[in-house]
């Protein structure tokens, strides 16, 4: 029966049985409605988090490549002009340094593994941690390196770009 036809009838007989018993009903597909449309807006809304997250993963990626290869375009790309750039060894890095660190083969990364990551997405801002395994050349950094890293990336005009890096020795 027709929601519209259930009030007329309520409003003819307010205070018979089958009236509240209309009531209940009224009361239960409403409550129904209102989960159902609750329901749709979280799924929309993890899938608006899960896609961001990938994007998210993407970019991370694409960081790390540019790392191994040393491109310095696309590493200006992926980072943020205040980039904060901390290794494992307490040294921290603005964009200017880490880029000239990277591009000129001072900090030569020929792999870098990453396990165990996840991301979490608050509005603008990505947090991401993981555990990596980079190889590196030179003998000033040894050939093999364990860390933890968090990764602090922020949408800026429609674009992820890495904030901030912080490495932390795996003992």
């Amino acid at each position: 029966m027709p929601i519209i036809n259930l009030t007329l009838k309520l409003r003819r007989n307010p205070k018979s049985q089958k009236s509240r018993n209309y009531k209940k009903i009224i009361m239960n597909k409403k409550k129904g409605i209102l989960v159902a449309i609750a329901f749709l807006f979280f799924t929309i809304g993890l899938s608006a988090q899960n896609s961001a997250e990938k994007v998210v993963a993407k970019q991370v990626d694409l960081f790390h490549l540019a790392m191994v290869d040393a491109n310095e375009v696309a590493l200006n790309d992926l980072t943020s002009e205040k980039l904060s750039y901390g290794h494992s060894n307490g040294a921290v890095e603005d964009k200017k340094d880490f880029m000239h660190k990277i591009t000129s083969g001072a900090s030569d990364y020929t792999k870098i593994d990453v396990s165990n990551q996840t991301i979490n997405i608050s509005g603008d801002v990505a947090i991401v941690r993981q555990d990596a395994e980079l190889l590196m050349k030179g003998a000033a950094h040894g050939t093999k390196l364990n860390l933890m890293l968090v990764m602090v990336w922020q949408k800026s005009n429609g674009k992820w770009k890495l904030l901030a890096r912080q490495g932390v020795k795996v003992a």
